[in-house]
């Protein structure tokens, strides 16, 4: 099925429980979804003191690192694959645009023989950055082409504390026993359902809840959601969503007044779907091109950009039937909101940061900015929170701490060196940041 490498390290980590804490940050955006942290105490300013750890990854990738008690958990590429013809636009305009650089920079594509791709999934110890396993198989069939700025390697895992779900631009999914890096199951969705085909390549991350894992495959071919038992990989429900629609957006669950609902937001319009069932809830917004960013919640209320250059943003509430356009969307604000990085609601302020380094604050209760910076960076990573406090990350290596409320302050600008398109976990005092071929912990653990 795969290769493997089990460092001797492995076997004196007895004191593994199989369950995730509530300082565990288990997903792309958190235990909740929302980016934000319960942490106190999270270091400000990041130097040599605060870096923990820095570990070299087994290849490149731009998923974001996943915690689960003492382990951080990570997938990668090895090896070039397919890179789209012609011109590959960048995201920052002007002079902004010229720093952006492709996956791996100089040394783009050096990772590997490019008429071999494998995926890597790694597990690393917390505490000093020791690996602990790595497996690795081959990609099947033919690879999808990318943007430069990325490879088949964008979905970061998720974990449940027993087990670690990995995916791959090529359908490709495993789920590998979180303890030794064993395998349990694997499908590759591109044999069972169609290729996986979409404009700059599949950027989707699998989602937990209870025990089913969702998969959002929104591609030119065909569209579907997908809940399969996070046991078994068997399919539990599928929902057919039609032909040609794109999303790069990945599946998120909130509670609404009337029981959870799983989100959708998709290059024809946001749905909700009841996770249980795939049953399908409401729908709102009209169509997008590009749709990347995943909504983030409070108290029944969605705060959402539909992603794409300078598009709109808006707050809905849960719990609709139907179309809810007119009947449940607060407020809607027609242009402004970031291209990739998703919106972070914290402390009653809405916060984004677009790719051209303007941050905005807005009020949640009408959409009005509260205030708008200019702060220099490249913000692909969304922003996470903590402890009174917003963090940015640039793929200009700069990591930003803004101090949250209604006026703009910038607390420290730390320069790190790497470029950041991941986004930030945060666990148990640390950030965990993933550039192109690195693993940072930065602080240290309690």
């Amino acid at each position: 099925m795969g290769w493997k490498r089990h460092p001797v390290t492995v076997v004196l980590l007895l004191g593994w429980t199989g369950i995730a804490t509530a300082d565990d940050w288990p997903q792309w955006r958190g235990p909740r979804g929302t980016g934000v942290s319960a942490e106190k105490g999270l270091p400000t300013r990041w130097d040599q003191d605060t870096i923990a750890w820095k570990v070299r990854l087994g290849g490149l990738g731009v998923s974001s690192p996943v915690v689960a008690e003492d382990r951080v958990f990570i997938t990668s590429q090895v090896g070039r694959g397919a890179r789209r013809p012609g011109t590959h636009p960048t995201l920052a305009r002007g002079e902004e645009g010229k720093a952006e650089k492709p996956l791996g920079g100089a040394h783009a594509g050096a990772e590997g023989d490019a008429k071999q791709v494998d995926f890597l999934v790694e597990a690393f110890r917390r505490k000093d950055g020791r690996r602990l396993w790595q497996f690795g198989f081959p990609a099947e069939g033919d690879l999808p082409a990318v943007h430069d700025k990325h490879n088949l390697a964008s979905p970061s895992p998720v974990t449940d504390g027993e087990r670690v779900y990995a995916w791959f631009g090529t359908g490709q999914l495993i789920a590998l026993d979180a303890d030794d890096g064993a395998p349990l199951w694997q499908r590759n969705l591109a044999k069972d359902f169609g290729p996986f085909e979409i404009t700059w390549g599949h950027g989707s991350s699998p989602a937990l809840y209870g025990g089913l894992l969702f998969l959002l495959c929104d591609h030119d071919p065909a569209s579907y959601l997908l809940a399969l038992d996070k046991k078994t990989g068997k399919q539990r429900w599928r929902v057919n969503r039609g032909k040609g629609l794109r999303s790069h957006s990945t599946p998120t669950v909130v509670r609404g007044p009337r029981g959870d609902e799983l989100i959708v937001n998709s290059s024809a319009r946001i749905d909700a779907y009841d996770p249980r069932t795939g049953q399908p809830l409401w729908h709102a917004g009209g169509p997008n091109r590009f749709p990347i960013p995943v909504p983030a919640h409070h108290d029944g209320v969605l705060y959402t950009s539909r992603g794409y250059r300078s598009g709109p943003y808006m707050a809905i509430r849960t719990g609709g039937r139907g179309d809810v356009s007119k009947s449940h969307v607060q407020w809607t604000v027609p242009t402004g909101a970031p291209y990739v990085s998703s919106l972070l609601y914290y402390e009653g302020l809405v916060y984004m940061a677009s790719d051209a380094g303007i941050v905005t604050a807005v009020d949640p209760e009408t959409g009005a900015k509260v205030w708008q910076e200019r702060v220099p960076g490249i913000f692909t990573a969304s922003p996470v929170a903590a402890d009174g406090k917003v963090y940015l990350l640039s793929e200009t290596g700069d990591a930003i701490v803004l101090k949250a409320g209604r006026q703009p302050v910038v607390l420290e600008r730390n320069a790190l060196g790497y470029r950041m398109v991941a986004s930030p976990a945060v666990s148990d005092g640390q950030f965990f940041i993933r550039t192109d071929d690195h693993l940072l912990a930065i602080g240290h653990p309690r």
